[in-house]
């Protein structure tokens, strides 16, 4: 059975290596490892993906990083996505084969992409907002929010479901949520940022500028 695991250990040579270790050790397969962070405080923050064999509990992987000097594990959780991890970059190279259809179609990616439960598209009205475009986890009742870059947002829920989003433009934002969490980064903010500039400038290029004719 798949897992998620975000871990936090020091950004040092070996670091990684200790964790793997004793993962192993601990009877999970590990399939994946991104970097999800570099700290200015000497932490690295990484997403892995492990299988699990059947019975074991996912505490003795949480236990065994535990016993590392410096290693904190943030968050575990079931991958119902599965399989492996969707990078930013096959993102990019999918986004630029769709045109037209790279907003909406992100929409889609965002969820594997950063291990989330939902994603939507929420334009302004006059009610306050309107889901144009979501997963099918996404509430229907999200409201549109004036952001200047991808920030996070007010948590739903009781505190149990945290948001964040980023603009598309005036009037339209991209909105993402866990449920539990972990926490966005502000890593994860600057990609989303990113990754909703880029398909918004592939679904609604510029047109070219007109060059005067010289007198």
């Amino acid at each position: 059975m798949p897992y998620l695991l975000r871990v936090a250990l020091p950004d040092v040579p070996g670091s990684l290596g200790r964790v793997a270790t004793a993962i192993g050790q601990a009877g999970a397969d590990i399939e994946a490892i991104e970097i999800v962070e570099h700290r200015h405080d000497g932490v690295a923050v990484d997403d892995v993906l492990l299988e699990m064999p059947p019975g074991a509990m996912p505490d003795s992987v949480v236990s065994a990083c535990h016993a590392l000097d410096g290693v904190e594990v943030i968050w575990i959780t079931h991958y119902a996505a599965g399989g492996n991890l969707f990078l930013d970059l096959e993102v990019v190279e999918e986004l630029t084969t769709l045109g037209a259809e790279a907003l909406d179609a992100l929409v889609g990616m965002l969820p594997i992409t950063f291990r989330a439960d939902w994603a939507a598209r929420v334009e302004q009205t006059e009610a306050g907002g309107a889901v144009v475009r979501a997963t099918d986890a996404a509430p229907a009742d999200l409201v549109w929010t004036d952001l200047l870059q991808a920030s996070r947002l007010p948590d739903r829920d009781g505190g149990d479901t945290l948001c964040c989003a980023a603009p598309i433009g005036p009037g339209e934002m991209v909105v993402l949520g866990r449920t539990g969490g972990p926490e966005f980064l502000d890593s994860e903010l600057a990609r989303l940022g990113h990754l909703v500039s880029l398909a918004t400038s592939i679904a609604r290029p510029h047109p070219p500028g007109r060059v005067s004719a010289p007198s």
